[in-house]
């Protein structure tokens, strides 16, 4: 089953994306911590896509497409048509040095690695998909 929305890149439509999500999630009658761990990672990758590739313009849209894949996985494709960025290469930060520096950010996609059990950048054409996975518990 493959649910679907597209929303301009303005960040007060992550809230929609959640709501989105997690109505999905429910759906699939999943623990409240599963779903809101995997709306973490899928809002972490939005809210960067829309802030880097597009500097939160509303001219350019992103599109998030959550496939279940039977009882055991859940599949989300974040869709854009900006540059792109390979989340696998992004380098884990120094958690001590962000704590020493007093900085705000900078672990969002280091959880959303530890959230997800695989996470995949795909090129296709003008368009770039990062695809997060989850192996979801059968005894949720």
């Amino acid at each position: 089953m493959k649910h679907k929305i597209s929303v301009p890149c303005v960040k007060s439509n992550l809230q929609h994306i959640r709501k989105f999500a997690i109505d999905v999630l429910r759906e699939q009658h999943l623990s409240e911590l599963e779903v809101h761990s995997m709306v973490l990672a899928v809002d972490e990758v939005c809210a960067n896509m829309m802030i880097h590739s597009y500097q939160c313009s509303p001219d350019h849209s992103i599109e998030v497409e959550i496939k279940i894949k039977g009882k055991n996985k859940v599949e989300f494709d974040i869709i854009d048509n900006g540059h792109g960025f390979d989340i696998r290469k992004y380098p884990e930060p120094d958690i001590d040095e962000i704590i020493r520096q007093k900085k705000k950010g900078g672990v969002g996609l280091m959880l959303v690695k530890r959230i997800m059990d695989e996470i995949d950048f795909i090129k296709k054409g003008e368009y770039s998909i990062v695809r997060l996975t989850k192996n979801l518990n059968p005894n949720s």
